[in-house]
């Protein structure tokens, strides 16, 4: 039986060490492990030792045309495909109200959580169609891009909250515009990673919030990755335990 060839970007930290780490332990895998930091990516150089021939570390930038390219030939010439890619990588750096939001800060937001994804498919889509599975691309998103909840939730976060509504559309987008694929947006829960604590220290209103740890997160994710299949009525934003939450 072939492995099942993942591409995880984001992957040297959080939730996407914790989907690496999973990943790892299951048979017949094959993980590309995208950061934009290889030689800092300790955790991963542990993995790759552990696990020879299984985990790969490639270089992505978000919104890098030249470490896209390099890492989807790497990809490429080892594995010949993709079947599934993950797309991790985010910025969530701005909690400002919409009187005082930089523009600066949303255009960044916009830039790494947007932009960035759709530099990722469109690099990566070629070795999605020489998938001999169902091709996935998966959007790590956010309920807070939720036109009907994450406007609503009394937290400053407008950059992050408009950018990934905007990818939740993107994502949508992907899916109805290419058949063979499965394109899905994914919340992973209020997770306890280094990003959260950069936020709390922020805005300490989010110190109150329950969090869950990156591993509970991964495992619900993946859960919703391998269940995920094509439908008339077109993708859903769905939660890491399977909550299908509205646009």
């Amino acid at each position: 039986m072939a492995p099942t060839v993942y591409l995880v970007s984001g992957a040297n930290r959080g939730i996407g060490l914790a989907l690496v780490t999973q990943l790892v332990g299951r048979e017949d895998t094959v993980i590309f492990a995208g950061t934009r930091s290889p030689s800092a990516a300790k955790d991963l150089e542990a993995l790759k030792s552990k696990y020879p021939g299984k985990v790969h570390i490639v270089k992505l930038t978000s919104g890098s045309k030249t470490d896209n390219d390099a890492a989807v030939a790497t990809i490429k010439a080892i594995a010949g495909r993709l079947d599934i890619v993950i797309a991790n990588a985010g910025v969530s750096s701005s909690y400002d109200n919409s009187d005082d939001v930089s523009l600066d800060a949303l255009r960044e937001h916009f830039e790494i959580n947007v932009v960035g994804r759709l530099a990722l498919f469109q690099a990566a889509y070629p070795l999605l169609k020489a998938s001999t599975e169902n091709p996935k691309f998966v959007n790590i998103s956010s309920q807070l891009g939720s036109v009907q909840i994450g406007s609503r939730i009394p937290f400053p976060t407008v950059a992050y909250g408009t950018s990934k509504a905007a990818l939740n559309w993107l994502t949508a987008k992907l899916y109805h515009d290419h058949p063979g694929l499965i394109a899905l947006p994914i919340h992973p829960g209020l997770v306890k990673t280094d990003m959260a604590a950069e936020a709390i220290a922020r805005e300490p209103a989010f110190a109150h919030v329950p969090m869950i740890a990156p591993e509970e997160s991964a495992k619900g994710i993946l859960n919703v990755v391998h269940a995920a299949i094509r439908n008339e009525d077109g993708p859903k934003l769905t939660a890491f335990d399977g909550r299908i939450i509205p646009w």
